[in-house]
């Protein structure tokens, strides 16, 4: 047992482990083995934990551009522009109802060869577009609160025709305007006189921008 003991000094002596043993030289055989078995695995998850894979938090513009931001390109800032005016007019409801069988405001007697109904396709722009401006301010002026009048403004428009808040009347440019500035434009116009239902021509009549109805009809 001594020897045994002796050999366990010199085996720790010539040791190349950092553990920490009890003081004295003398150690027994079964400490010494403990020792090692701690420290080998103590060595072995050392090794697994650094053959873990890693992880590291990359901001994602980063990650995308590692060199940093980009200068966005036109064909994508047109795309984000479109993007943005259809968030601006998303679908209604009513664009998804079945249409509607036609109901007169005014019920009357006609001869039977009198159309009965509405010809087909009258409730789309592209019918209104087609309307002489007078039947337009009859349906404008007449059919208040209706989708044919809105129908009816949008085709004005299309016509160069402008609202006049103030004198709820349509204007027209008869020629360039004389002044312009940041908040009128003077000039002679044409209008459409609602009372006498005539169209009338208006020289050096100044049109203020605040009473403009300019409101996008799509």
């Amino acid at each position: 047992m001594p020897q045994m003991n002796v050999v366990a000094s010199s085996l720790l002596t010539n040791s190349n482990t950092n553990s920490i043993l009890p003081p004295g030289n003398v150690v027994n055989a079964s400490v010494l083995m403990g020792y090692n078995a701690l420290n080998s695995a103590a060595q072995l998850q050392l090794q697994q934990q650094q053959q873990k894979t890693q992880e590291a938090n990359i901001p994602p513009l980063l990650g995308a551009s590692p060199l940093g931001k980009v200068q966005i390109t036109q064909e994508h800032a047109t795309q984000l522009s479109a993007l943005e005016h259809s968030m601006r007019h998303p679908p209604l409801p009513s664009d998804s109802e079945r249409l509607r069988t036609h109901l007169p405001r005014s019920p009357c007697q006609v001869p039977p060869h009198y159309p009965q109904t509405p010809p087909p396709l009258s409730d789309v722009l592209e019918y209104f577009n087609h309307l002489q401006p007078e039947t337009l301010f009859f349906i404008f002026y007449y059919l208040e609160g209706t989708k044919a009048q809105y129908l009816a403004a949008r085709a004005l428009k299309r016509q160069s025709w402008r609202f006049h808040t103030k004198y709820m009347m349509w204007f027209q440019r008869h020629e360039e305007p004389k002044t312009i500035t940041e908040e009128f434009e003077q000039g002679t116009y044409i209008y459409f006189d609602f009372e006498k239902w005539a169209q009338r021509r208006k020289e050096g009549f100044t049109f203020e921008y605040r009473y403009l109805e300019d409101k996008e009809l799509s």
